[in-house]
């Protein structure tokens, strides 16, 4: 017999509140409030890419060290967290090979995170690639606080014996730190989560739930917002947000307790 409903959360932005800075490669320029999955969005060939390394491994390295050379003596994973079109680990390994990145470009955008967010809950850092134009365009770094409605909407659902998971292009060791603090099982949560593979999870939850809630902010949540019976975007981050990414969405929220409600008239 089908459980009765479960909800899937997008985690920046929507359980937490994000900053980001971008380095812009061709400049040097650092930038905020980067939206990284709308530039990805914008260019096929475009993805991001998460580097998943403990920070201190990349702030205890060398500046000047090339960030390929690092990437290959750490034997540093990839993570492709969205892409637009084909995008493979390969084809960025080859394409910062021939970059002139070192480590002291991503040096830079954690310490401009840390610096200007204070009570980090995580630290993550990563590029945006264009596998047509061969080249890295930006180097990226997010820090995310828990919205302080976070834990009060999880326990309320949970209460209701509502079933959560999260599904996020964030790397698995970001997203279990976010899972143990608001008590979610590892098993329920997916990480490195393109566009598609949200999609994908809304799908498979629906075949053992009676109704499926999906939560999410950003333009990689469109196909997960329209697969789930219920598809809610939230606008807590402040960012602006593509049009689309509304129509997508069955209801819109400005503070994610308000979820609860939604969940309560199921």
């Amino acid at each position: 017999m089908a459980r009765k409903i479960a909800v899937v959360f997008d985690s920046a932005g929507t359980l937490l509140h994000m900053y980001r800075v971008a380095k812009e490669a061709s400049t040097g320029r650092i930038l905020e409030n980067v939206e990284s999955t709308a530039i990805v969005a914008k260019k096929n060939g475009c993805g991001l890419v998460v580097l998943n390394v403990e920070n201190e491994v990349i702030l205890h390295s060398r500046e000047e060290m090339p960030l390929f050379e690092f990437i290959r003596y750490y034997r540093v994973p990839l993570g492709i967290s969205c892409s637009r079109g084909e995008f493979l680990t390969e084809t960025a390994c080859e394409i910062i090979k021939e970059t002139s990145l070192r480590v002291g470009d991503v040096h830079d955008v954690l310490q401009a995170v840390s610096s200007r967010c204070p009570d980090i809950f995580y630290l993550a850092a990563g590029l945006i690639i264009d596998s047509e134009a061969k080249n890295v365009p930006y180097v990226l770094s997010t820090g995310g606080q828990v919205f302080n409605t976070t834990l009060k909407t999880v326990q309320a659902l949970k209460a209701m014996e509502v079933d959560i998971y999260i599904a996020s292009g964030d790397s698995m060791r970001t997203l279990l730190q976010l899972a143990e603090y608001i008590e979610i099982p590892p098993e329920r949560v997916f990480a490195l989560a393109t566009t598609r593979a949200k999609e994908q999870v809304v799908l498979e939850l629906k075949k053992s739930y009676e109704k499926v809630v999906m939560v999410g902010d950003g333009i990689n949540d469109i196909l997960a917002l329209r697969a789930a019976d219920i598809g809610i975007m939230t606008v807590q981050q402040g960012d602006e947000r593509p049009e689309k990414l509304r129509e997508a969405a069955d209801v819109v929220l400005d503070d994610i307790i308000k979820v609860v409600d939604v969940v309560k008239g199921l």
